[in-house]
């Protein structure tokens, strides 16, 4: 699949399930509460021209259906056709705190008059300068800044629960607040040449 003519995009929704080749996509499990319920986001990406990419992913949920997504990167080394990857990471951390806030207010029947989320991520890479001296190239998330502005004649106590209880709910907010196992494997002209994995990230 190729970027199609248009100048931007972002998405579509795919005609197939992603189909990984390198493991099982997992099956969905429905839960008896009070068990929690276990799910998988499966991606699979490739790489075209230049900084083009697109990746079909779907949520393993019934009901899910999954979706074709357009990467890019800023002139000169894309083409700025389609949101670069950290907008895509941006976007999820805080539509994902978003969706367990109006889940958790629908649910209690809290009343919300507005809900909006501001929110700066602050990365760091030498992409671009040291990599052209013949340093090795780096980057970092050094922090994530967010702001809740909530309109409601409810009393704060209660707009204060609804935060805490949908932060401890976020998956996104999770990921990021805690070391999770991690691995990654590369596999060279079909033959597996490095396997890493941690429980907690390195120092």
């Amino acid at each position: 699949m190729k970027f199609h003519d248009e100048h931007f995009q972002v998405g579509e929704q795919a005609e197939a399930t992603p189909t990984p080749e390198q493991f099982e996509p997992g099956p969905f499990r429905k839960s008896r509460p009070p068990e929690p319920l276990h799910f998988e986001v499966n991606l699979v990406a490739q790489a075209h021209g230049g900084q083009q990419k697109t990746g079909t992913v779907q949520v393993n949920i019934p009901g899910f259906s999954p979706v074709t997504l357009y990467c890019d990167e800023q002139p000169p080394v894309g083409d700025d056709r389609a949101p670069p990857p950290l907008a895509f990471f941006a976007a999820g951390i805080g539509f994902c705190l978003m969706t367990h806030m109006t889940d958790i207010l629908n649910t209690r029947r809290i009343e919300v008059t507005s809900m909006r989320l501001e929110q700066r991520i602050r990365f760091m890479t030498n992409l671009g300068t040291m990599r052209e001296l013949g340093h090795r190239t780096q980057g970092a998330c050094e922090m994530v800044e967010t702001h809740v502005i909530i309109e409601s004649p409810e009393p704060g106590a209660k707009i204060h629960a609804l935060l805490e209880e949908a932060e401890g709910a976020c998956m996104a907010h999770h990921a990021l607040r805690n070391p999770i196992p991690w691995s990654t494997r590369l596999i060279h002209n079909g033959e597996e040449i490095d396997s890493r994995s941690a429980v907690e990230p390195h120092p």
